[in-house]
């Protein structure tokens, strides 16, 4: 081997590395980019149940069932505003009127209370709260600066939100479109395959996307029932809040409880804590335990058999890797990456007795 193919060896590894180089820095500057396409890929898959309804049982044509689909996508996003709207600006307008050391006598009151009832039954929390100095490092001037910053950020989100419906519109009108583009990448004969494990991927999905609306739906009728039957305010955004999170595998829940816990408990400041405070919270947070319990053994194991043809235990363990690997995204993500990993191993793998055994019920 001469000295000339060393040279031209060395110059083609460098010219590749530099070309992964470039193609990674596009990604990184267009990654907003990207994640409008993502969001409008899993809004096209929630939508197209909606789409082909409407054109073999209602006979639509292509456009009008994509039309009446994207209306009621913005419908339900309008309702969801203007659910949220009225809080927003309530207690904006509260926030400006706020004594803020008024505030703080109200949260040092509602500590005196706990902890002279736990030290009424022998339980002793004063020291180890005073030890860790919490109330001292609580700054509630923060508040408004939050307000201010979640207002600073609604223009952003405009632009995302008209990108995504504009992207989902044409992802539900031309349902190759994306498809097509995938095709680019694929060599040369194995087309037909890779069209099928499309296709494949694209019912799973929809089906699992669909089945953690309903997911989310559940929860969140449980959670307002329950709150409503106990007085809490704004009963609506806190049921909402706290089913959205259960998104998050295992760690949603977990946010979620304590997002319960606190906003019960800060909806009755200035009341008895052992007369009304704990009660309330109790008979609330064993209300979000039982949604839980028909979540965990009903809702998930539903969605896991019948959209993504999973064993629960199977996506248990996919999860908890993806959480170790990539954190909270990857537990989001793990479960319809894992789900096109396993039709692709199947299309293309199925002669491994590994993969028929892990794509059976495929």
């Amino acid at each position: 081997m001469n000295s000339k193919i060393i040279a031209n060896g060395i110059l083609r590894a460098l010219g590749i590395l530099a070309a992964i180089a470039l193609v990674l820095f596009f990604l990184y500057k267009i990654q907003s980019v990207i994640v409008y396409i993502a969001v409008a890929a899993v809004i096209s898959l929630i939508g197209r149940p909606i789409v082909l309804f409407l054109r073999r049982k209602l006979k639509f044509n292509n456009t009008l069932a994509v039309i009446v689909t994207m209306i009621l996508f913005v419908g339900i996003l309008l309702s969801l505003i203007g659910m949220f709207i009225p809080l927003i600006a309530d207690q904006g307008k509260n926030l400006a009127l706020l004594d803020f050391q008024q505030l703080e006598r109200n949260v040092d009151d509602l500590y005196q209370q706990i902890t002279t009832y736990f030290e009424f039954n022998n339980i002793d929390v004063e020291q180890s709260i005073k030890d860790s100095n919490l109330l001292s490092k609580l700054d509630f001037s923060l508040i408004p600066n939050f307000f201010n910053g979640l207002v600073s950020g609604l223009g952003s989100f405009s632009i995302g939100l008209f990108s995504v419906l504009f992207i989902s519109f044409f992802f539900l009108k031309d349902s190759q479109l994306f498809e097509n583009g995938m095709m680019i990448f694929v060599p040369n004969g194995n087309e037909m395959r890779s069209r099928r494990s499309w296709n494949k991927i694209k019912d799973l999905l929809s089906r699992y996307f669909v089945g953690l609306i309903f997911q989310i739906l559940i929860l969140f009728v449980i959670y307002t029932i329950v709150l409503l039957i106990f007085g809490i305010d704004n009963a609506l955004v806190i049921a909402f809040l706290c089913a959205l999170l259960n998104l998050v595998p295992y760690v949603g829940p977990l946010v979620s409880g304590f997002l319960m816990l606190l906003l019960s408990m800060s909806s009755n400041l200035g009341e008895s804590f052992s007369a009304v405070i704990l009660p309330k919270t109790t008979y609330v947070m064993i209300g979000f335990i039982i949604a839980q319990l028909v979540d965990n053994f009903f809702s998930q194991p539903f969605i896991f058999s019948k959209s993504v043809k999973s064993h629960p235990l199977e996506i248990f363990l996919v999860i908890i890797i993806a959480g170790i690997l990539f954190g909270i995204v990857g537990m989001i993500v793990a479960v319809p990456a894992y789900t096109a990993i396993k039709v692709i191993l199947k299309e293309f793998l199925s002669e491994y007795k590994i993969v028929s055994k892990l794509t059976k019920g495929l």
